[in-house]
């Protein structure tokens, strides 16, 4: 029976430092990765960036009507509710 360092094949030691060389560098940007997902600063950059996007794509003219609305409907709100206390 033949063991099995001596039947595999001689490891080109060039393309071992390269093999080494290239798992550390994806090892690296796993970890930036992970470290960026996990950072409260840049999860609160990221909502602040979405929420920009969001408003930026709202159209002025509907905002303002929407708007319209909650004013007048609270405007009636408090108005019948000091008509009912009096």
């Amino acid at each position: 029976m033949a063991d099995a360092e001596t039947d595999s094949k001689p490891v080109d030691q060039d393309t071992l430092v390269a093999d080494i060389d290239r798992t550390r560098a994806e090892l690296a940007r796993t970890i930036d990765a992970i470290s960026d997902r996990v950072s409260p600063k840049k999860n609160v950059d990221r909502a602040v960036d979405q929420i920009r996007r969001r408003v930026s794509q709202i159209d002025p003219i509907m905002a303002g009507a929407a708007a319209a609305v909650v004013v007048v409907g609270l405007t009636a709100f408090v108005f019948l509710r000091r008509r009912r206390k009096h």
